[in-house]
């Protein structure tokens, strides 16, 4: 039952108007207008249609203001990494020379996909081979534990896909990037702590998204809807999908 009588604390009106301001910043921000490789690993081939196509989300909904906060807490710590990265002798680039992220865009622009940052070098004693990819996340205190536990390929397999597509197309632009383990990056952000992990180049995974990538452009091209995850809308991944009422009421 709602409160009718219930009157917003002065820390809920701040909120709130945090909230708004963010989502207002983000709705001025051009529309991605490709499939976007970091998220070639979800689940539902559906839902990455409907991504690929910016289809509007059921009733209106919309990135909340606390998930577009903890994006933002992600980038200023992902700052953080770089910075201790390079403090403790890494040689690490996030920049091209001549200006933005590296990346790469095939398919007519239709797939791109933007890394974190490429090293060059670094402390003898690992022993590590370059050049190498590094990706950083951010997680919290449970994900971030899974991922110790388990290792990044069976914990996240989505950032493991994220990993193995960039490795496979930067391999043009960057020679040997395939060859070398990527150098994958957790910070738990309930503590602080940081996990690493080097990944050695999964050409079969890298093969089969990119395989899907170019399923999902051509089955939309088609105007064709690619089968769901799952078998009913009470599945758990679907529970939480922005398209549920979008996918499970069309045939």
């Amino acid at each position: 039952m709602i409160d009718l009588n219930h009157q917003p604390k002065f820390h809920e009106q701040v909120s709130a108007l945090l909230d708004a301001a963010l989502q207002a910043e983000r709705s001025q921000q051009a529309r991605r207008r490709y499939l976007g490789a970091s998220r070639l690993g979800i689940a539902c081939e559906r839902a990455l249609q409907y991504e690929y196509v910016d289809a509007p989300m059921d009733n209106g909904a919309e990135l909340p203001g606390r998930t577009l906060k903890i994006f933002e807490v992600g980038h200023v710590m992902e700052d953080l990494a770089i910075r201790w990265l390079r403090l403790a002798g890494f040689d690490l680039y996030t920049q091209k020379t001549s200006g933005g992220q590296f990346g790469f865009s095939v398919a007519g622009g239709r797939i791109q996909g933007h890394v974190d940052g490429v090293l060059n070098g670094g402390p003898a004693e690992l022993g590590m081979t370059y050049p190498a990819l590094w990706e950083c996340k951010t997680m919290n205190d449970k994900s971030w534990r899974d991922t110790v536990k388990h290792g990044v390929s069976k914990s996240k397999p989505i950032y493991a896909a994220q990993l193995a597509v960039y490795q496979a197309y930067m391999e043009v632009a960057i020679p040997g990037i395939s060859r070398n383990p990527a150098l994958f990056t957790a910070i738990n952000k309930d503590s602080e702590e940081i996990w690493f992990e080097q990944v050695a180049f999964d050409g079969g995974l890298a093969q089969r998204m990119s395989d899907r990538a170019v399923r999902v452009i051509t089955a939309t091209d088609s105007q064709e809807l690619l089968p769901r995850h799952a078998t009913t809308p009470t599945h758990f991944e679907c529970k939480f999908c922005p398209w549920q009422d979008r996918c499970w009421g069309s045939t």
